[in-house]
């Protein structure tokens, strides 16, 4: 029984390590799954919808300037960085398993849209979700630290 729950998680951790296909399509990151474990600022459905992340400052280098913040966080590596676009992995501590954090950055409206998204599984029991609003809460003390200066 401990074998086949070792090799249950095992088989899981080596499927979460292959990459989804990302990236922004249209001007919009890509829906949610019908799964719980993805949030987005793209979506309506209030079970997967975030907020946007406000841009205050130079909007040319707000993308970079969010990265190097959650780049900071633990378990990250930082994918892929354009003037607009960003993908984060973030790895489990014990089980490895990956999720992936999209920015694109909306010139139009000057927000940063987000979503971020469990690879396996069905439930992430918030995880997600929780992420996004720590990265909130920092990219709002940072603006506002920002602001003092």
């Amino acid at each position: 029984m401990v074998l086949v729950a070792v090799v249950a998680v095992a088989a899981t951790t080596v499927a979460s390590w292959r990459r989804p296909q990302l990236g922004a399509v249209e001007g919009r990151l890509r829906p949610c799954p019908d799964s719980p474990n993805c949030v987005s600022s793209f979506e309506d459905r209030p079970s997967h919808r975030t907020e946007p992340f406000e841009v205050h400052g130079d909007p040319k280098t707000a993308v970079s300037r969010l990265v190097r913040q959650i780049d900071a966080m633990p378990g990250t590596n930082v994918v892929e960085v354009t003037d607009d676009y960003a993908h984060i992995e973030f790895v489990t501590p014990v089980l490895r398993y990956v999720d992936d954090v999209e920015l694109l950055h909306d010139g139009a409206s000057e927000q940063i849209h987000v979503r971020s998204a469990s690879r396996v599984g069905r439930s992430d029991l918030g995880a997600n979700r929780r992420r996004v609003e720590i990265i909130r809460s920092q990219w709002k003390e940072s603006l506002e630290a920002a602001a003092v200066d």
